[in-house]
């Protein structure tokens, strides 16, 4: 790989700039595209999402996500598929691919992720307890009914509590993908080390690594199992507008758990503002940023250097790379019947 891509974010379109990175060249790509919901499609522009609800349609308050429209999944399917092409060549044989999607086109980038011909491993879900209900009462439009106000109020009571379907959506579907390998895992571990997973890695309460994750305490079982490090105030930095910033912790989950050298080359097409080039420069690894707006790579960049500063650089030598989930153990008692409540 030239030296002029490494460590750096390129401001350009992701499939053209794609094209000009080497065959074979990348350890893994890791990457949150835009999902076209709303008009937010590969022509993302960070001044447009700023105002988003204007051009939410029907009512300008509506969160994004909310205008169903069929065409959406068909243009993000060809878009991507275009995108995962490009990614399959620039990785090297038995390299994963991680893409974020929302739950309800999931199964679009799916397909055109394994219509480019890659082999589809898991699903990861990120799960948490926070988001903003979506679903929406029907009582703005019964007002605009050219009926009688009692006709509209019993038609209200009737429709009482009955919204839109749109549930409260509690997780993120993230698809493990992953190019074939040339021959045997072993084989192709040898000669790209690349393709086998890290088992040292553990979430939770020392446990092996799963493909659920949660960043938010939930309850005894669910940290057990699935908790790692919550995002803490300073992980984004108060400069970052950027209105979908993953969890540095997630990422940093995903980097140890699939790439096992210091020169592996960590790729995000879709840098936004940054997240995954920080997680891979703190453990020690390289990267390669792409993204189409000059603000964001602009929050990356400072978010990167920031990091130089503030904290130390990931020992990638060692054999090890642990997750901490506490800073001291979260304690539960039982409050009977089976419940529990967090003490600590």
């Amino acid at each position: 790989m030239s030296n002029k891509f490494i460590n750096k974010i390129i401001c350009g379109d992701a499939l053209k700039t794609l094209s000009m990175l080497e065959s074979k060249s990348i350890d893994l790509v890791l990457t949150d595209p835009p999902y076209f919901l709303d008009k937010m499609d590969n022509g993302w522009d960070v001044k447009k999402v700023a105002n988003i609800t204007d051009y939410c349609h029907t009512i300008k308050s509506l969160p994004p996500g909310m205008k169903f429209d069929k065409e959406q999944g068909k243009k993000f399917y060809d878009w991507y598929y275009k995108i995962a092409k490009e990614i399959l060549r620039v990785l090297k044989p038995g390299g994963f691919f991680f893409s974020f999607s929302s739950p309800r086109l999931y199964h679009r980038m799916v397909s055109a992720i394994d219509d480019a011909g890659f082999l589809i491993r898991d699903c990861f879900i990120w799960l948490y307890t926070q988001n903003q209900p979506k679903a929406m009462s029907l009582n703005h439009f019964i007002d605009k009914l050219n009926e009688d106000k009692k006709s509209r109020d019993n038609l209200k009571k009737q429709l009482h509590g009955w919204k839109t379907p749109q549930i409260k959506s509690c997780f993120e579907p993230i698809v493990m993908a992953q190019k074939e390998t040339e021959g045997t895992f072993l084989k192709n571990f040898r000669k790209y080390n690349v393709g086998l997973l890290n088992t040292h890695v553990k979430i939770g309460q020392e446990m092996f690594p799963s493909n659920v994750v949660s960043t938010d305490t939930i309850n005894q079982v669910v940290d057990k199992c699935f908790l790692i490090s919550k995002p803490d105030k300073k992980e984004k930095g108060n400069f970052n507008l950027h209105r979908t910033v993953k969890p540095l912790s997630l990422c940093e989950y995903i980097i140890s758990l699939t790439t096992y050298s210091q020169e592996a080359i960590v790729l995000d097409p879709f840098t936004g503002s940054g997240t995954t080039l920080v997680a891979a420069k703190n453990l020690g690894r390289k990267f390669i940023g792409i993204d189409i707006n000059k603000e964001y790579i602009e929050i990356a960049k400072r978010r990167i250097k920031s990091l130089e500063a503030d904290y130390p650089m990931y020992d990638a030598v060692a054999e090890e790379r642990q997750l901490k989930i506490f800073e001291r153990p979260v304690k539960y008692k039982r409050l009977g019947k089976g419940k529990l409540m967090k003490t600590a």
